[in-house]
């Protein structure tokens, strides 16, 4: 498909340069590749609208799978991931009659015996369920997440639906590889579905232990005792979503910043601890302005899907991701083929960094995303669908979450116009540095070379620290100043 589009394309664009040698005067309507390019955008905006339709009138499963593809930037045309992403924050709400009937099926009690008070509007509405603000008998505000009543019966119906729909679709079309899709719903759909498996777990108790050094992140307590599989009590925190540009300026929240402590706090997570929140889309992550000291809090909502990684999957990525960050193609080879990417390794440098291959082998901290190169990667993505969906059958199912989360925070970063900073990779890099180092000294036994490591783990951080330095001035009016002055001072010498 993808294929066959290039192709009409390129040759709507050969035509137009013979036309723009035979006339003097032209229309730029009248050019073959922008009216073959319309022609394009429009039916892919139509399927998107369509698929979107589907995933509202089905909801539940067909949701969540849909928001799953609104992430993909790298792989599908941005009529479909732009149409797609309204599905994380304007999902189908329930009837306050549903919500009132799960209750009372969960909870053996009517809404007016458990609570003082219960907003009929919901907070927020996503796939499998939506969070109303209510207050209980003893007076505690709490958020409470009720599970959309029809879920779990439809789910393992929804699967086998979208499995055969997907088997079918590959008959006609065999480069259509989305088998993966399934595979993955069928494994974490279960877990998200049980809310006390959230409990059982303690993923939301585990991930506030961990990055409680963390002053900027809030994780709502979670209420065990008064929550059921289907029926969730939190405690009640408000914000904007993380993506809303506009409530960070009435808020006079600092964007540059909240995109870097969102950026060390995923960077933290899965080089450091290898325990990632895989769900980070906009409504289950809210920013509120502490009145206090003035700076912005992160709420991490939303803590029933998790992916575990293994130390040897973490230890390769964060490998990767120092071999990506330095430019070093030899490395970044080596450690793309040992998570599976085989001789796809520039194809895989790609789709995790979201850049070109020309800004890999540059280094992607050395020159900001363009909208020209956006738009070559989109290109791109149409071209090599079939490889694109090689790799992800090839790579480790760990891999799969930490694409779409790696695409979701990106999303953030467009959104907010932070994407241009280096300050992210900065902090992959020092999460990196710290993993190896700490796994390092884990495996050896002399202290002079526990000591050895530790000094050249001090040492390459002090060289990150003092590179973000240098780029903070470098960006600012004082810094102008400084260099103007270095540069007059060496002309005066010289």
């Amino acid at each position: 498909m993808a294929r066959q589009a290039l192709k009409i394309f390129s040759l709507a664009a050969a035509t137009s340069s013979v036309y723009l040698y035979g006339n003097k005067y032209l229309d730029p309507n009248d050019f073959g590749i922008i009216r073959v390019g319309r022609a394009i955008a429009t039916v892919h905006l139509r399927s998107a609208e369509r698929l979107r339709d589907l995933c509202c009138a089905n909801r539940g499963t067909f949701i969540k799978v849909g928001q799953h593809l609104g992430a993909l930037d790298y792989l599908l045309p941005e009529e479909y991931t732009y149409t797609l992403k309204v599905l994380h924050s304007q999902a189908p709400q329930s009837s306050m009659q549903e919500i009132k009937q799960v209750i009372q099926e969960d909870l053996g009690k009517e809404i007016k015996e458990l609570f003082v008070s219960f907003e009929d509007t919901p907070l927020g509405a996503a796939s499998l369920a939506q969070v109303h603000k209510a207050v209980l008998q003893d007076g505690r505000t709490v958020a409470v997440k009720v599970q959309h009543p029809k879920v779990q019966a439809q789910s393992s119906k929804d699967i086998l639906l979208m499995e055969v729909l997907l088997l079918i679709v590959k008959q006609i079309f065999p480069d259509f590889e989305f088998m993966w899709l399934v595979e993955e719903a069928k494994k974490n759909l279960p877990l998200e579905l049980d809310f006390l498996n959230e409990g059982r777990n303690g993923n939301a108790e585990q991930v506030a232990h961990m990055l409680k050094h963390f002053d900027f992140l809030k994780v709502p307590r979670i209420f065990w005792e008064l929550s059921t599989r289907r029926v969730l009590f939190m405690e009640f925190m408000e914000g904007g979503q993380v993506n809303d540009r506009a409530y960070m300026e009435r808020n006079g929240i600092d964007v540059n910043e909240l995109s870097r402590n969102l950026g060390k706090l995923y960077s933290e997570m899965i080089f450091v601890n290898g325990f990632v929140h895989c769900d980070p889309h906009p409504g289950n992550v809210l920013v509120k302005k502490c009145p206090v000291t003035g700076k912005a809090h992160i709420i991490l909502l939303d803590h029933g899907l998790y992916q575990v990684l293994t130390e040897k999957f973490r230890l390769d990525y964060c490998r990767l991701w120092q071999s990506l960050i330095k430019a070093d193609m030899k490395q970044v080879q080596k450690y793309s083929q040992r998570l599976g990417a085989g001789d796809l390794y520039p194809l895989f440098a790609c789709m995790l960094t979201a850049r070109s291959w020309a800004s890999v082998s540059r280094g992607i901290d050395r020159s900001p995303v363009t909208a020209n190169e956006d738009v070559e990667i989109r290109t791109n993505a149409a071209a090599y669908l079939p490889q694109i969906t090689q790799l992800l059958n090839n790579v480790p199912r760990q891999m799969l979450l930490l694409l779409k989360t790696n695409d979701l925070l990106r999303g953030i970063e467009s959104a907010l116009h932070t994407r241009a900073s280096a300050s992210s990779f900065l902090n992959m890099s020092r999460c990196c540095i710290r993993a190896i180092s700490r796994y390092q000294r884990s495996r050896t036994d002399p202290l002079y070379r526990k000591a050895q490591i530790s000094f050249t783990e001090a040492l390459s951080l002090w060289q990150i620290n003092l590179y973000e330095l240098y780029l903070r001035l470098k960006g600012s009016q004082l810094g102008n100043w400084v260099i103007a002055l270095l540069s007059w001072m060496h002309r005066s010498l010289y």
